[in-house]
């Protein structure tokens, strides 16, 4: 086995061990190349059928393209798709867009926020219906105990902090100093009621690795990641407003590819066009520890 095989046989594993082992169970997907891999992965692990369903916490403040890219693929691939957010600030205009909050804020609000309340049932959820092709008010409300994230812990610091199977309290709140230890693939799953667990198969994995997987498995991605012929592209996706992409020629996966293996990017993080990592205080950490992605 090569690299990308040993990465891929050990994400599968852990896939498999939180489908058997934990309760009600959901997989989060951001629409990014992260947790894309994610979902390829997991078509694999289940035999091109993924068992549970896709969780995305909309902000309405996506890059259209991301949306759209969404549906297409829910469709195409007979994804049980949901979709969770804050109604009331965003009916309040509580958003940095609108000017009334800072990024952390917004992100606090809109995503922190909507995704704890979409978790554990507590907001309305709504899923795709295939057969009209369109999204309705779930009529489930059951919370979520067990959810797949697609994280790196190459990513960005706080997410290096990390557990393959990482637990949060019942509001969805990260103790990062008390977290079990993982030795010889052996992941605890047996926790006390009321435990809610979040499950990294991606914790191993760099920005490099999940390029040359992508191209080695030919998966489709948000085109925005590569340069459409003005010289930039997306490295990172986020909101519209606190996104910005880096300078880049590279057209296709193998370009990318190229370009990170140069070290073009070496000293710069992945998430530097992100506005929310920059701003002061804890930051994406403090975020992270009460319930963010």
């Amino acid at each position: 086995m090569d690299h990308l095989d040993i990465l891929e046989n050990k994400s599968v594993h852990i896939l498999r061990e939180a489908y058997s082992e934990l309760g009600n169970l959901c997989m989060l997907w951001s629409i990014g190349k992260d947790s894309t891999v994610l979902l390829w992965l997991a078509r694999k692990a289940f035999f091109g059928h993924v068992p549970i369903p896709l969780v995305h916490i909309d902000t309405h403040h996506k890059i259209p393209e991301m949306i759209e890219y969404r549906d297409r693929l829910a469709a195409e691939w007979n994804l049980d798709m949901i979709y969770g957010e804050n109604t009331d600030a965003l009916d309040r205009k509580e958003t940095f867009p609108d000017g009334k909050v800072s990024h952390i804020d917004c992100c606090m609000k809109l995503k922190t926020e909507a995704l704890t309340n979409t978790l554990n049932g507590n907001w309305p959820r709504y899923r795709f219906n295939h057969s009209r092709g369109c999204y309705e008010k779930d009529t489930h409300c059951e919370a979520y105990t067990g959810v797949i994230v697609g994280a790196r812990a190459d990513e960005e610091g706080s997410r290096s902090k990390e557990r393959y199977f990482s637990p949060r309290d019942k509001n969805n709140d990260w103790d990062v100093g008390d977290q079990p230890p993982e030795f010889w693939n052996q992941y605890k799953t047996d926790w006390a009621p009321g435990t809610h667990v979040r499950v990294h198969p991606l914790l191993d994995w760099t920005e490099l690795d999940v390029w040359e997987y992508i191209g080695r498995e030919n998966i489709p991605v948000v085109p925005l990641y590569f340069d459409q012929g003005n010289g930039t592209r997306y490295r990172s996706l986020g909101c519209a407003p606190c996104t910005t992409p880096v300078e880049s020629t590279a057209k296709n996966v193998q370009e990318i590819i190229d370009e990170l293996k140069t070290g073009k990017f070496a000293n710069i993080a992945e998430r530097s066009g992100r506005a929310q990592d920059k701003e002061g205080g804890g930051g994406l950490e403090d975020l992270r520890r009460n319930g963010y992605m």
